[in-house]
């Protein structure tokens, strides 16, 4: 029969994209191909390990150590935990008639408004540095630039001269104004509506007699949503961890955010040792908020919000 090849042919035909006649060498074992990636991966995943244990090991420090009374804080093995979490909190609690709360009040109001005023701010420049087009715009972003650059405590001696001229040092509006302008957040701003708001939208709603207001609040808001959620976020967390300015700023106790108030509780220390037992039980309760901020906020974030807006 033609249409078959006999077993002997088919035995000595060459295999596909071989060469008849030289001599092929056995494939390699797959365990020896897979095993250098496999050691090489091994590299970075320990890097990570090692960098996540040095960022949680001061935390999971903190969480033990709020748990034992005073005596036991230097006595005891260092992350042996205890059982005396809830005096601690009402030790704290009793503390000059509670004034913790009253520092962790002021810290909300610091940190919750000025993140709200700063986004605000950061999100009406970032969108008309993105979208319109006038005299000056880079050279204004470039200015900005520089802001980024600075780190806070050159800019705090000149904040308390200016709110010492407007006489305003010692309130809540010397800690509040120098945080709403956040160089850093008007260039999270720009490049967000850059990359996320199509010109098309902003073409198709002047079209449609919509003024720039319009445009940018029933447009421009919900799409910029989750970088503006991204900036207070980051405002949110420098102005809570912020120490410089309302440490320069004011000289009230009764003003003072968790930051500075928590200092001064250390300094006592130095002279009563049991303070040592509130600063911490103080430092763990200041982390609470920070974390149930970042868990409501993370629904917020979401990806291709502008997935078959625009046919490109």
């Amino acid at each position: 029969m033609t249409g078959f090849a006999s077993p002997s042919a088919r035995k000595a035909a060459p295999a596909a994209g071989t060469t008849p006649g030289v001599a092929q060498a056995p494939p390699p074992a797959t365990g020896a191909a897979t095993a250098g990636p496999r050691r090489t991966a091994l590299l970075p995943t320990a890097a990570l390990v090692l960098g996540a244990l040095y960022c949680l090991l001061p935390v999971a420090w903190v969480l033990v150590a709020a748990t034992k009374p005073g005596d036991a804080l230097f006595s005891t093995f260092t992350f042996l935990p205890g059982t005396g979490l809830g005096d601690n909190v009402t030790d704290l609690t009793a503390y000059r008639e509670g004034i913790y709360w009253r520092w962790m009040l002021n810290s909300v109001l610091y940190a919750g408004l000025g993140a709200a005023l700063s986004t605000a701010v950061s999100a009406l420049a970032g969108y008309a540095l993105a979208v319109h087009r006038f005299p000056g715009r880079e050279a204004f972003f470039n200015v900005m630039l520089t802001g980024v650059l600075m780190p806070p405590v050159i800019l705090a001696v000149p904040q308390y001269l200016l709110m010492a001229e407007a006489g305003l040092t010692g309130t809540y509006a010397s800690v509040l104004l120098p945080l709403i302008l956040s160089p850093y957040g008007v260039y999270l701003g720009r490049v967000y509506a850059e990359a996320a708001i199509p010109m098309e939208l902003v073409e198709a709603g002047r079209m449609d007699g919509a003024g720039e207001w319009r445009i940018f609040l029933r447009i421009a808001v919900p799409i910029l949503s989750p970088g503006l959620v991204t900036i207070f976020l980051f405002q949110f967390v420098a102005i809570w961890n912020n120490f410089l300015l309302p440490f320069i700023m004011l000289g009230d106790d009764e003003k003072f955010p968790m930051t500075v108030g928590l200092f001064t509780l250390l300094k006592q220390g130095a002279s009563q040792p049991a303070l040592y037992t509130l600063v911490i039980t103080g430092a763990l309760l200041a982390i609470a908020p920070l974390v149930a901020l970042f868990l409501v906020v993370q629904r917020f974030w979401s990806l291709d919000l502008l997935s078959g807006a625009v046919k490109s």
